[in-house]
């Protein structure tokens, strides 16, 4: 799953139109219009992802106009998410204004993480989220999907858990 993708599915699962991406976006500290919102959720031929021959199945057209979404772009996006849903936070006296950007982090875990700060939601209702889109997952891999990268315990998060966390989260936000 690219990161375009993931953009698709959180703007369809969470029910945002483009004014509000490019307000995320600029809360995030990237500059983009609705037209480069639009370029973003343009899906590629690399987001559909067969067993043997993407060629066979792909029924689009490639569009030059495509705009890859880099890591950075994605990251400001989450964060930008967060300061959407739950307001802006006054930095604790010592802390930086704003946050490093995690960008050696696999977009899958951030994903994670800034939907579960951005949405309020609790490890039950994520794995809750995960259940509801058929994927039964325990406490403790949950939580080594969480943690930082370096720690002992930190387990990257595959395409599985974010395709199924996103799916659920649809299910769950739109019915």
């Amino acid at each position: 799953m690219d990161n375009n993708d993931i953009l698709i599915r959180v703007r369809y699962a969470l029910n945002l139109r483009d004014r509000d991406m490019v307000e995320i976006f600029k809360l995030g500290g990237t500059e983009v219009t609705e037209e480069t919102v639009r370029k973003l959720l343009i899906k590629s031929k690399e987001t559909y992802r067969y067993q043997n021959d993407a060629e066979d199945h792909w029924e689009g057209e490639e569009r030059e106009e495509n705009i890859k979404c880099r890591n950075s772009m994605l990251e400001s996006f989450l964060n930008g998410l967060i300061i959407f849903k739950r307001g802006k936070q006054e930095p604790k006296q010592g802390q930086p204004e704003t946050p490093a950007l995690e960008n050696n982090e696999n977009p899958n875990n951030s994903l994670l993480k800034k939907l579960k700060i951005a949405l309020s939601l609790t490890s039950e209702d994520i794995m809750d989220i995960l259940r509801e889109a058929g994927v039964m997952i325990t406490k403790g891999e949950l939580s080594a999907l969480l943690r930082k990268k370096g720690h002992k315990n930190y387990k990257e998060c595959g395409d599985k858990y974010a395709r199924n966390f996103l799916k659920g989260l649809t299910k769950k936000y739109r019915g």
